[in-house]
């Protein structure tokens, strides 16, 4: 089913490849999956989730999650600094798509 829709399509425009684009890459989905668990997370707390993952990246990945409009960031004016990041509706919207990723991944797992 999902070969002939490929078939008759051009791959680039498909919703499963523009899927794919908002959460491509190694972290995404893990940053989703736990702003989907904890609601709202700032920076360190997702650093320390993430454990082996550099500022730089994750800062990169939070950026393209937000102008994907799959986060959002909200910052404090105060000293020190504070940013928060939670789940826009659309990012909710693709929780349903990950919890199956999941759902799959458990009854399948070997």
């Amino acid at each position: 089913m999902i070969i002939n829709y490929i078939e008759k399509a051009n791959f680039e425009d498909t919703g499963f490849n523009y899927t794919l684009s908002l959460i491509s890459g190694k972290h995404k989905m893990v940053i989703l999956y736990c702003l989907m668990e904890f609601k709202v997370v700032r920076f360190n707390e997702l650093r320390r989730y993430l454990k082996n993952i550099s500022d730089k990246t994750l800062s990169m990945n939070l950026k393209e999650l937000e102008a994907d409009e799959l986060i959002i960031r909200k910052e404090y004016p105060q000293i020190p600094p504070k940013v928060e990041y939670m789940l826009s509706e659309r990012g909710q919207s693709l929780m349903q798509v990950l919890d199956q990723l999941c759902v799959w991944g458990e009854a399948n797992r070997k």
